[in-house]
């Protein structure tokens, strides 16, 4: 193994450890701090109940995302450090203010946790709200962070001499991409965590484990699932449609699209043949790809053929992991509008079919936010910073690095074991089985 790959490959594994904490640390505050609102009007002991639970749930979950985020800074400075050295001065403005929500967020999180019957009713529940509301502002800075990367801005960059001037620290963090992936990555958690809490609590009902406490805890979480997954799929084509004019390489990796050409079909499925610039297998729509990237069915959109081969995405593993976004996107959108058209026309929402439904997808959100970094980081490559670092020229020269990775392997999978054990017993114990 490389030290480029082992370095890569640890970067992905803490990633995709850190995404999954860090998306239910976000949005579980938003379903503590609605059934406690729901608590405060009826005083149905349910509700406050219900309010417990997923307050210590958010607290393991702070807990354990505040470690693993802590991880990836050191992470940034022990692999990447020419990365860090150049790129620092200019996107480290969203993480001066990630942190300052971050500690917003541990402080009303504190209030919330130790103010029962200390602090007025509304107070209380105004800093449950905080919770939420800083998880998901630190979320967005982290995004536009990375959405730098994608779209550098706010330097002067002179290629002969690899030097960086007149920085711009504002215009870095609002770069051009930082708004397409930051609300696509808040609608993406909303949705992933939504499915998933569902799917739990959908699970106890069918066991016939305190089915009324379960639905109630359905009915706070339920129109969180339906708002989000319903938008992703707009947020999904603004994203699209960005990367069309800004990373074209990167959209033709996305879509398996290796020849420029006008009225451009869109490819579903199929396995790309990198070699030969074709993809077997695969059902093409005629002229649709042109048409979700620039709404025109006769645009052109450039093929994988017009860019050196350096330069081009992994075309395999961006287009599978993009057909599996798309595709799990699609489900849950479909599951939401089906909810939403029951719920208006007064039909039962919680059929036992539905109820299965929510089962089997409980977890296909996470596996979607999973594959959408993956084609954010690996369609990036091989750059660090889009068009003006290579992820080679930002190594460290420290040998050894594949012994960092199997450690962080071993460290990731004991988290994952705790998280999940302290989990399950909360969830246990307000089921009254611990």
């Amino acid at each position: 193994m490389t030290d480029l790959l082992a370095a890569r490959s640890q970067m992905a594994i803490s990633l995709g450890f850190h995404i999954i904490f860090a998306c239910i640390g976000m949005v579980m505050p938003f379903f503590m701090s609605r059934s406690y609102y729901k608590f405060i009007k009826t005083g149905d002991e349910d509700y406050l109940k219900l309010t417990k639970m997923w307050m210590k749930g958010v607290a393991i979950f702070f807990a354990v995302g505040a470690v693993s985020g802590t991880l990836l800074s050191f992470e940034l400075g022990m692999l990447w450090p020419n990365f860090m050295e150049k790129a620092g001065p200019i996107f480290g403005m969203p993480f001066s203010y990630e942190g300052a929500a971050f500690f917003l967020e541990a402080i009303a999180l504190g209030l919330f946790l130790y103010g029962f019957d200390r602090l007025p009713q509304k107070i209380h529940w105004l800093s449950s709200l905080l919770v939420g509301v800083a998880g998901v502002f630190s979320g967005i800075f982290i995004v536009s962070a990375n959405a730098w990367m994608n779209a550098p801005s706010g330097f002067d960059f002179d290629p002969v001499t690899k030097t960086y001037s007149n920085i711009d620290p504002i215009a870095a963090m609002f770069n051009d991409a930082w708004f397409t992936q930051a609300l696509h990555m808040t609608l993406a958690a909303f949705s992933a965590t939504s499915i998933a809490v569902l799917g739990i609590h959908a699970y106890l009902i069918l066991k016939n484990k305190n089915p009324t406490f379960n639905r109630k805890a359905l009915s706070v979480v339920l129109p969180f699932f339906v708002f989000s997954s319903l938008l992703q799929p707009l947020s999904g084509d603004l994203s699209a449609k960005d990367i069309a004019v800004r990373q074209p390489e990167k959209l033709a990796a996305m879509e398996a699209h290796f020849m420029t050409e006008k009225g451009a079909p869109l490819i579903l499925g199929g396995i790309p043949d990198e070699k030969n610039e074709t993809v077997y297998w695969a059902l093409k729509i005629p002229y649709a790809l042109s048409f979700l990237a620039f709404a025109d069915f006769n645009a052109e959109v450039k093929g994988l053929s017009d860019f050196p081969q350096e330069d081009r995405p992994p075309v395999m593993v961006t287009h599978f992991a993009f057909q599996i976004m798309v595709g799990i996107g699609s489900l849950l959108g479909l599951l939401s509008f089906i909810f939403l058209i029951k719920y208006f026309r007064k039909k039962e929402l919680y059929s036992p079919f539905l109820l299965k439904i929510l089962v089997l997808f409980t977890p296909l959100g996470f596996l979607a936010v999973e594959a959408g970094w993956t084609v954010t980081e690996v369609g990036r490559q091989p750059w660090i910073i889009y068009k003006v670092m290579r992820t080679s020229e930002a190594l460290t020269p420290m040998p050894g690095i594949q012994y960092s990775l199997y450690f962080y392997i071993l460290m990731y999978l004991f988290m994952s074991f705790v998280v999940g054990w302290l989990f399950s017993r909360q969830i246990k114990r307000y089921q009254g089985e611990v």
